[in-house]
């Protein structure tokens, strides 16, 4: 059976923008479950499923996570990459490759008045702003380290030069990226060079292009790496039955 899905993502507000990248929604149709596949993106999220009042948080991933996708709608906001720890209370690495109930994370009241503010919303866009407003609510400062960290492994910048960058040990630059992203610097960088390919690849741009563009050393390594964190060749991920010239 054919499974109608729609996703979309909306800003959120001002005060929230430094903690979060989106809010988010999904709405799948179908009298059958069918399955989607979650690619690294070195971020976590908070989400909340309509219909069945399931609260819960998806930690970094390091593979494809091959999930159901029930029919309803999903409500979700996004942690900008390395800020999940100073909304969640703890480190990233504590969720890695995780589906964890948020009630196993936060106090038993506070998990408890988040679930009911949601379930007594009627449109989507309520949803979003009680759940914004929620994980903004106890925030903690982030690792002053983290967007340095994230903009060198973003540019493929060897581990030494980070850590003489940052004024940290090798094995300090290691512990801290570990826990503000829920991996190390060189699992880091494979990850957002292979988020901004996809991403590519899904606007139509060839793949040989893509490969170029995001600094992989040709199109059999995107190929390789692709394959190790999605599963699936980047064809299939993408939906493209031919590669683009």
């Amino acid at each position: 059976m054919t499974v109608a899905v729609s996703y979309a993502e909306r800003a959120v507000p001002p005060a929230a923008r430094d903690l979060l990248t989106c809010g988010w929604f999904r709405t799948a149709t179908s009298a059958e479950q069918s399955v989607q596949r979650v690619v690294p993106d070195a971020c976590a999220d908070v989400m909340w499923h309509r219909e069945s009042g399931a609260l819960f948080v998806a930690g970094p991933d390091t593979h494809a996570q091959v999930a159901k996708l029930t029919p309803g709608t999903l409500v979700g906001v996004r942690f900008r990459p390395g800020h999940s720890p100073a909304g969640l209370g703890l480190p990233a690495d504590a969720l890695r490759d995780g589906r964890v109930d948020l009630a196993e994370l936060w106090p038993a009241d506070r998990a408890d008045r988040l679930a009911g503010a949601l379930a007594a919303t009627t449109t989507t866009a309520d949803a979003l702003a009680v759940l914004t407003d929620a994980v903004t609510e106890h925030r903690t400062d982030t690792d002053p380290a983290a967007p340095e960290l994230l903009r060198l492994a973003g540019a493929d910048t060897r581990i030494p030069a980070i850590a003489d960058h940052l004024g940290l040990t090798e094995r300090q630059v290691h512990r801290r990226c570990v826990a503000a992203f829920g991996y190390g610097p060189k699992l880091l960088a494979k990850v957002l060079r292979f988020d901004r390919a996809v991403r590519m690849a899904r606007v139509g741009t060839g793949f040989a292009r893509v490969a170029a563009e995001t600094g992989y050393a040709d199109q059999a390594h995107l190929s390789r790496d692709v394959a190790a964190l999605a599963g699936v060749p980047l064809s299939v991920l993408v939906g493209r039955t031919r590669r683009l010239p």
